[in-house]
């Protein structure tokens, strides 16, 4: 790996720790539609377009934050703000809902799955009476790569300007970022504590209503009824599924997202935030631990494609072994142990779209996290003789993510298949 400089670590961070509203593959599809809406002045009569099947899969069941509806072609008819990025909903009213639903309803919206070289593509395009524009995004969810207005292409300009492969960020490993986090002046990565702040809203609103499959809800009757104990693995799990049951089940709040995912941003957070919060630590100690979870899930995911068969909460989920590691010990080698531990654990969980169930997922991710750090804590580790787990953390990194690279994109296009045909 190319050394890495300090700058390149903040914008790692800034880069790929941002507020979203929503699950990103139907906002990427709102996001769209809102930039070309900004090239038609008069009313929207259709619109057509292509998206990457893997981006399919992971828009089709989530629930659009602030409705009661899902699905892909309904995404692509609500628009809504494209100078807010990720939060392109935000604001978005009861009478812009009704507007989107009832085009999507006259079946003037039609979106379908195509196989693409990029996991994150999009080629949509709105119609009005006498316009229409359209836009591609390709690589992450707001890379705006062309625009065409009547067939007529545009100069893109500002934030829509495609970043070139000569500016893209060197990986790094494990013990880089651990280096990073130890030595940097704290005021350089103050902002990360947002993380903390975003999530933790977003998991007492899933506390407080149900939404999505209510898995929290589940975990903390049962705790009422004396079937899990009243501890900190159970609180830990609780905080963290109850943001990603908000987030998959529509609330009106935005989570701070990781790599893309909102799920994996509340994955990385929420259980360091609440481990923090059992040892009183102090804000200086919790944002070090938070650049450290967020960069170790950064490190890992930069390894495979953003979408893919792996489910990528269980790599953000190592994010937050390590960030929870770091608070108790401060130990590399111990950082390393709960990972290879996680690696050996729970690798073949699979990504079947982004849906209610994710919560389900970020709970069995959470409790693999804490079990793992626990374990590394006693200096039991998975070794070289235990499947894809070498003796050095960074070759099962990438043996993990070898996986989610070859093999599994033959498991992706069934589950594709699956999804599609039911």
């Amino acid at each position: 790996m190319q050394k890495i400089t300090h700058p390149q670590f903040l914008d790692w961070l800034k880069k790929e720790v941002r507020i979203s509203l929503g699950c990103t593959e139907p906002i990427a599809i709102a996001f769209a539609a809102a930039v070309a809406a900004k090239y038609i002045k008069d009313p929207i009569l259709k619109i057509t377009g292509q998206i990457s099947e893997n981006l399919y899969k992971n828009a089709m069941g989530v629930t659009i934050p602030g409705t009661s509806y899902c699905g892909v072609n309904l995404a692509g008819a609500i628009g809504g703000n494209s100078d807010a990025g990720l939060e392109v909903l935000k604001g978005i009213t009861a009478a812009q809902i009704a507007e989107a639903y009832a085009l999507n309803e006259s079946g003037k919206v039609h979106l379908d799955a195509v196989e693409a070289d990029n996991f994150i593509f999009i080629d949509l395009t709105l119609y009005s009476l006498n316009n229409r524009c359209r836009v591609i995004i390709q690589e992450n969810h707001t890379n705006v790569t062309d625009i065409y207005v009547n067939n007529i292409k545009q100069t893109l300009k500002g934030e829509w300007v495609r970043e070139s492969d000569d500016n893209l960020l060197p990986h790094f490993s494990l013990k880089e970022a651990s280096d990073f986090v130890n030595h940097v002046p704290i005021d350089d990565i103050a902002f990360i504590l947002k993380s903390a702040e975003v999530n933790t809203a977003l998991s007492d609103e899933g506390q407080r209503k149900n939404y999505g499959l209510n898995v929290n809800g589940a975990l903390s009757q049962a705790r009422k009824n004396g079937f899990i104990s009243t501890d900190l693995l159970s609180q830990m799990l609780i905080n963290t599924t109850a943001a990603s049951d908000a987030r998959m089940g529509g609330a009106p709040l935005p989570a701070m997202s990781n790599y893309g995912s909102g799920n994996q941003g509340i994955t990385v957070t929420m259980p360091v935030v609440t481990l923090a919060r059992h040892l009183d630590t102090d804000d200086e100690t919790l944002t070090r631990a938070l650049a450290l979870a967020h960069l170790v899930a950064i490190s890992i995911h930069a390894r495979y494609s953003r979408l893919s068969a792996l489910c990528a909460v269980s790599t953000a989920a190592m994010g937050a072994a390590a960030g929870m590691s770091w608070l108790l010990t401060r130990d590399d080698q111990t950082i390393s142990y709960a990972i290879s531990n996680m690696i050996s654990d729970i690798s073949g969980i699979i990504c079947d779209g982004a849906s209610n169930s994710c919560a389900m997922k970020v709970s069995t991710a959470t409790a693999c996290a804490f079990k793992s750090v626990l374990m590394a804590q006693q200096n039991s580790t998975a070794g070289e003789r235990d499947g894809i787990v070498s003796s050095n953390v960074e070759n099962s990194i990438n043996n993990l993510c070898q996986l989610a690279l070859s093999p599994m994109r033959k498991t992706d296009k069934e589950i594709i298949s699956i999804m599609t045909l039911k």
